[in-house]
């Protein structure tokens, strides 16, 4: 896999970063992390753009992919690609902000229990963003009315996958992110195994991170229609994966029509999301998988 000078081997933390046409928001993200002395590893999942190129000249390790892998497989490529005892998991368009690191891994040392930490991320409308509610989460925390935004360090049943600080020897042990989902809900799988295997899951406060959700790369209506499929087929996968019913026949139905609708009035980007999550849903109950559709081999890079 081409790589260019991986960082040393005695850093404390090494942050990945998974680029797919990202360029225009790399930079703000890899400076906030070098003025964190934190070294990074940016995987570029066959970017059309120049992510490789900005991230290079940010001085970022480049770990270049000739086909998409997916998110949670790219950042397996970044984490088996350093050798430091934490990874710091960070979305292109997060950035970080002063000593955010430094909290978080002063938590690491508190709560030594703990396996991943995740800052205190504000949206641009000054929002704070807490994972409300998950397909994995138990029923009676399972209300996104009912999150409460927590004013100090708190154990929670979900991080967000935008920032997570994690124990590097406990993710590989896990092994790592699930490398049949390409997109959605690797996040939520990687935290409900998390819990499940002993190790907490820890909202920092003291750390904050400034997150312009959805700007990781342009959308289109193709991009919308694959993010969908993916969305339809990764929530089925996952919750067949942890002994949950499917999702309900009527959910395809009702984006199906939903799908005609928005042809009608010539929506074409809400058309082709509703009908990529027909599409997603449809393919999981005929036995197709993600990595299929991709092109991907099971065996390839993340898995």
């Amino acid at each position: 896999m081409p790589a260019d000078d991986l960082p040393p081997t005695q850093e404390t933390v090494t942050a990945i970063v998974v680029a797919y046409d990202s360029a225009e928001v790399l930079p703000a993200c890899l400076d906030a992390l070098a003025g964190e002395g934190v070294p990074a590893i940016v995987v570029d999942n066959a970017s059309g753009d120049a992510s490789a190129k900005v991230a290079r000249a940010h001085g970022a390790t480049v770990i270049v992919n000739p086909r998409n892998q997916g998110y949670g497989r790219a950042n397996n490529q970044g984490v088996a690609a350093c050798r430091s005892p934490f990874v710091l998991i960070v979305n292109p368009d997060l950035v970080l902000q002063p000593g955010a690191v430094a909290a978080l891994l002063a938590a690491a040392e508190r709560y030594t229990d703990a396996g991943m930490f995740a800052p205190r991320i504000v949206e641009p409308s000054g929002r704070i963003f807490i994972q409300p509610r998950s397909l994995l989460s138990p029923a009676h925390l399972n209300a996104a009315s009912a999150a409460v935004v927590p004013d100090g360090d708190a154990c929670l049943p979900f991080l967000s996958g935008a920032c997570l600080l994690v124990r590097r020897e406990i993710f590989l042990s896990l092994g790592g992110f699930d490398p049949r989902i390409f997109l959605f809900y690797e996040d939520d799988d990687l935290c409900r195994r998390m819990r499940d295997s002993g190790h907490a899951l820890v909202h920092v406060h003291a750390a904050e991170a400034q997150h312009a959700r959805g700007r990781s790369s342009k959308p289109s209506p193709a991009r919308r229609f694959n993010a969908r499929w993916h969305l339809a087929w990764s929530q089925a996968y996952v919750a067949a994966k942890h002994g949950l019913p499917a999702p309900p026949l009527g959910s395809v139905l009702k984006n199906a029509a939903k799908t005609v609708g928005y042809a009608l009035i010539l929506n074409q980007i809400k058309m082709m999301a509703h009908a990529g999550s027909v599409a997603g849903g449809i393919a999981w109950r005929r036995g197709q998988t993600a990595l299929t559709r991709q092109k991907l081999a099971a065996e390839g890079p993340g898995a």
